[in-house]
């Protein structure tokens, strides 16, 4: 994920991955975590692995349940297969800008976390899904996961303070 020394907009943002050919011509099938799942085509250039090398994407659609894609470069299937396995991120900044009152998780990552009486919990760690709602991981003196539930949990995010005031025990 993003190295700390990133600006929130210069952050890497992990999109899907690379996961097997389809074809002789260069195309490969692609794991995508964007809904719909073909909407990781509408993002060019992807970064590709750790080192962010950019490949444009030449051409791209659903293919079933899946995606496929091809990318600048990549013109047969040797050169495809190279790129089995590899993460598919883009740029923070490609983004589109969220309405008021919303935000993306990756803006999220990095805050700290207090509860209304002034305890600090840490900082937030990354985000994930669950079937009921979505939830913080906080890196304090210890591991919490605290539910992503505004008004029941999530009191107040504050960017210019870079904090999330939550109504949380901090002995849970």
């Amino acid at each position: 994920m993003p190295a700390e020394t990133e600006t929130a907009h210069s952050t890497r943002i992990v999109l899907g991955r690379v996961s097997g050919l389809y074809g002789v011509k260069g195309w490969v099938k692609i794991y995508s975590e964007t809904a719909p799942r073909d909407g990781i085509l509408r993002y060019s250039p992807w970064l590709l692995g750790p080192d962010g090398i950019e490949r444009r994407v030449v051409e791209g659609k659903a293919q079933g349940k899946g995606v496929i894609a091809r990318l600048d470069g990549c013109n047969d299937r040797d050169q495809a297969a190279a790129l089995i396995g590899q993460d598919i991120a883009i740029h923070r900044a490609q983004l589109p800008p969220p309405h008021p009152d919303e935000f993306y998780w990756v803006d999220l990552e990095g805050l700290s976390v207090i509860t209304q009486n002034g305890v600090d919990l840490g900082r937030v760690s990354h985000l994930f899904a669950t079937g009921a709602n979505d939830v913080l991981v906080v890196i304090g003196e210890r591991e919490r996961l605290i539910p992503f539930v505004w008004d029941d949990v999530i009191v107040d995010v504050d960017f210019a303070q870079r904090r999330i005031c939550v109504e949380w025990d901090p002995e849970f």
